[in-house]
């Protein structure tokens, strides 16, 4: 796991990373409440959910000084990493 988020390569590396997890990430959501589908557990330890809540918090960050919309990363790297960008536009394709 990714230890700090300096820019967005670093954010779209996050991002790559928790969908490698398995993780149906949102921005907005806390690592402390993500389950586990098979076991009903818990995703991450406290401090495993604390380390990806510093992380996300660094995210924000970074795409809010560079003006990039971290949703849109998001969506876009989930897409891409599923296989679903055949059938979803991206929103790097979607002209605002």
């Amino acid at each position: 796991m990714i230890k700090k988020i300096k820019n967005l390569d670093d954010v779209a590396e996050f991002m790559v990373q928790l969908t490698a997890e398995g993780l149906n990430y949102h921005p907005d959501d806390d690592f402390k409440n993500y389950i586990n589908a098979d076991t009903g557990e818990g995703s991450y330890s406290d401090s495993e959910a604390a380390l990806r809540n510093r992380l996300n918090e660094e995210a924000f960050y970074v795409c809010e000084i560079n003006g990039a919309d971290i949703y849109d990363i998001s969506m876009e790297i989930y897409l891409k990493a599923t296989g679903l960008d055949q059938y979803i536009p991206l929103p790097s394709q979607n002209p605002s």
